[in-house]
């Protein structure tokens, strides 16, 4: 019997240290994003830019997030992705669950390891070892927001019966940003859904769909139902250049074109986020 794919669901992500936003011209986009029918928005994780053009920074994540939740009322939201290493997994948590309270439960929280080194050393947070590090900080996370008294000592992190109070009202969903293998085999046998970044599958439908394909294999060899966890793809795209008009280097090629030609290539990644036999649903 033939399966009729659901609706993707597509979000957007604000933007991050391109160039200064005031926070009212956020919640005028983040008002527009619901208002237009987007099913979620995303704000990156950053402390500071440099080495690769003049040095720069976006506000802090969660705090923006809290402002945007309180300046919306059904569209869903998150970090895309919350970065492990730059606030304690505890008090990481705790934040996460604060903003699920502040947004009415429309928080989707997205982890990952980090990689710009530059802000890590700035920042005085280590930089080797942080695979490690965001393991240790995942299983610390998702225990709290599951509603559990974790206890934890680790290479880099240590709890001692800590637990989320006031009680949660229900349990965050949680979503992993990366490719690594070791990340990957840690997560995928209890995350909710994975993002992968457009550039690292060459902002191309064939390319999320092989790592797509990866993930589902791991999900597998772990014994996961595939079709439990969720998939998505920051995808980049640049509509109605101009002549001439060069797009941001995100190192792959923008999905361009005018506004019916990025609809059908974001239909063409939808039909790649699951294996054939699987049902394709949204994130």
């Amino acid at each position: 019997m033939l399966r009729r794919m659901p609706r993707p669901r597509v979000g957007i992500q604000l933007p991050e240290a391109e160039r200064r936003v005031p926070i009212e011209e956020y919640l005028v986009m983040a008002r527009a994003a619901e208002e237009v029918g987007f099913d979620s928005i995303w704000v990156g994780d950053h402390l500071l830019y440099r080495d690769d053009g003049p040095e720069r920074g976006p506000l802090e994540a969660f705090t923006l997030l809290a402002a945007i939740a309180a300046a919306t009322t059904g569209i869903r939201l998150g970090p895309l992705v919350a970065c492990t290493a730059f606030r304690h997994p505890p008090i990481l948590a705790k934040m996460a669950a604060t903003l699920d309270e502040i947004s009415g439960g429309r928080l989707t929280l997205g982890l990952g390891a980090g990689w710009n080194g530059a802000e890590f050393e700035a920042f005085g947070l280590p930089f080797e070892g942080r695979a490690t590090r965001s393991i240790e900080a995942y299983r610390i996370v998702r225990g709290l927001l599951a509603g559990e008294r974790v206890s934890f000592d680790g290479a880099g992190y240590r709890t001692d019966d800590a637990v989320l109070l006031p009680s949660m009202s229900r349990r965050v969903p949680l979503m992993i940003g990366s490719t690594g293998e070791r990340i990957l085999e840690a997560t995928v046998p209890t995350v909710d859904a994975w993002n992968v970044w457009g550039p690292w599958c060459g902002n191309d439908p064939a390319g999320f769909a092989a790592q797509n394909e990866r993930v589902t294999r791991v999900a597998r060899g772990l014994g996961r139902d595939p079709e439990a966890l969720a998939r998505s793809v920051c995808v980049f795209t640049a509509i109605d250049l101009e002549p001439g008009e060069e797009p941001v280097d995100e190192d792959a090629p923008p999905l361009a074109g005018s506004m019916t030609d990025i609809a059908g290539g974001l239909r063409a990644f939808a039909n790649r986020a699951w294996p054939a036999s699987a049902t394709t649903r949204g994130w």
